[in-house]
């Protein structure tokens, strides 16, 4: 099985490869951010992607939901250290199969990434339970109204990035990343930085 490995802990991505790799899977791909994990699955059509849900620029849940638009015979693996109901259905409905805790024993990795490769739901114990999937379409998340690229610039924002910084990153001009962060506050009900920050952390965005 071809495997992705996307965390920005290089050790804690050497340590899930040398195991898994040990255990006859193939890990065709690391990288140290949601952006590289969308261009590694694109280029590599791995049968697995296992994905930290907060990375830096690009966080993990929306690298999934770019994975699954883009590659979409790649499936996805959610890691993280956050157990909180909203961050896992946040996960599951950007595409994910599946949502593992870091505190879980790699055993546990394994056995995930075999049943999300089948195209089962995985989620482990103190990942909110099964309950939570199967409410999934009737819980729609406040965060949907907000596009792939406002996302981006809401994460941006709660890391403390300056909107200069922010319009560099993603290739924008001033102007348009402060029409950004307009958007999203007005779309959120949000009218100030510390109240993005707290918004990113409750949707597993950053970490707290």
């Amino acid at each position: 099985m071809r495997i992705l490995l996307a965390d920005d802990h290089a050790m804690f991505r050497q340590a899930i490869r040398w195991v898994l790799e040990r255990d006859g899977f193939t890990v065709v791909a690391e990288a140290p951010d949601g952006a590289q994990a969308v261009t590694s699955a694109i280029a590599e059509k791995p049968d697995v992607a296992v994905l930290d849900a907060v990375m830096p620029e690009v966080n993990g849940i929306d690298a999934a939901r770019a994975i699954r638009a883009q590659s979409p015979g790649t499936r996805v693996l959610i890691v993280s250290m956050h157990a909180g109901r909203r961050c896992v259905l946040e996960a599951l409905r950007a595409g994910a199969g599946g949502y593992v805790l870091k505190s879980q024993d790699a055993r546990v990795l394994e056995e995930a990434i075999r049943e999300v490769a089948r195209g089962n739901t995985y989620l482990s114990e103190g990942a909110s339970g099964n309950a939570f999937a199967a409410g999934l379409s009737k819980h729609p998340g406040s965060g949907n109204s907000l596009s792939a690229r406002e996302r981006q610039v809401l994460q941006l924002v709660a890391e403390g990035r300056a909107t200069k910084e922010i319009a560099f990153v993603l290739g924008l001009s001033v102007k348009t990343a402060e029409s950004h962060r307009g958007r999203i506050m007005a779309k959120l009900g949000i009218h100030d930085v510390a109240g993005l920050v707290r918004y990113a952390i409750r949707h597993g965005m950053i970490e707290p």
